[in-house]
């Protein structure tokens, strides 16, 4: 007769914040507990190498007593099997090391240097590697971290339809990019290869992070030397300005008569004024120009 095949369920157990951070308290109650057992123990051996006599019985029976009321409750509503007697393993160490220590300084008189390097040895291991600690969270795992609080951010709340912003988004303010949860806004056009923004945090209270120069010059092909972020004046460190190229000169039209008509039409001359409407007198020692 076979026997009938066995299901396997799996079950969702569902997550209790609660339950989870009382398991915390407890392992951190137990962290601490086992350090100071060690501190005590190695103060009550080190006691035993001067006055053997009179720390020794009292040390082997408080420490009998911790280690075994210590393994009932690590094993209590464990299945039995090979981790459960691995854990006990484990836990028993640092007790039974440190009877073994007592009862060498009971038997040899005086202090002795081989026991204070035993008391070192003792000390030393348990306060490292911490046996007990292991063997609980062998049979017991810490539960999982708490998630880290989340801010609700929307990196893209200010990509509008403008392909500058579009772009910055998918490549440059993307996690690890160069300059990550920002935006790019009010972008205005300087000229025919120029531009400028604003670059701003999208963390509440948070600032622009250091952008390098140097990234940005090899996403976009511009020269290094023709990027140029600064503060935005009366803002604060969570925007910086963005300016690309080299704007064009304004369109002024003295401006425009010194650098391109001048020199080559008019040398010397200089645009004192410009008058839209009826054309009439000039004034003495100038010349009216129509254009």
């Amino acid at each position: 007769m076979t026997s009938p095949p066995l299901l396997k369920v799996n079950v969702e157990v569902p997550a209790w914040p609660a339950v989870d951070r009382a398991r915390w308290r407890l392992a951190a109650l137990q962290d601490f507990t086992g350090r100071v057992a060690t501190v005590a123990g190695a103060g009550l051996a080190g006691a035993g190498l001067l006055a053997d006599q009179a720390v020794t019985a009292p040390g082997l029976a408080a420490t009998a007593a911790a280690t075994l009321t210590g393994l009932v409750t690590l094993r209590a509503w464990r299945p039995v099997g090979h981790q459960r007697a691995t854990a006990s393993v484990l836990y028993l160490m640092p007790g039974t090391g440190l009877i073994a220590l007592l009862i060498a300084e009971r038997i040899v008189p005086g202090p002795h240097w081989g026991e204070a390097l035993a008391l070192a040895a003792w000390t030393a291991a348990t306060w490292v590697l911490r046996p007990a600690r292991l063997a609980r969270r062998l049979l017991c795992p810490p539960p999982p971290p708490p998630p880290a609080p989340s801010i609700d951010v929307d990196p893209v709340e200010e990509v509008v339809g403008h392909p500058a912003a579009q772009w910055w988004a998918a490549h440059v303010a993307v996690e690890g990019g160069a300059a990550a949860a920002t935006v790019l806004e009010d972008i205005e056009r300087t000229g025919e290869t120029s531009m400028r923004a604003v670059i701003r945090s999208v963390v509440p209270g948070a600032p622009v992070p250091d952008i390098s120069v140097k990234r940005l010059s090899a996403l976009m092909d511009v020269p290094e030397d023709q990027i140029v972020v600064g503060p935005v004046p009366g803002r604060g460190a969570a925007v910086r300005r963005l300016t690309i190229g080299r704007a064009d000169e304004q369109a002024d039209p003295a401006t425009i008569w010194a650098q391109r008509i001048a020199p080559v039409a008019m040398p010397g001359t200089v645009l004192t004024g410009v008058r839209v409407g009826r054309v009439g007198a000039a004034p003495a020692g100038t010349k009216e120009v129509t254009l």
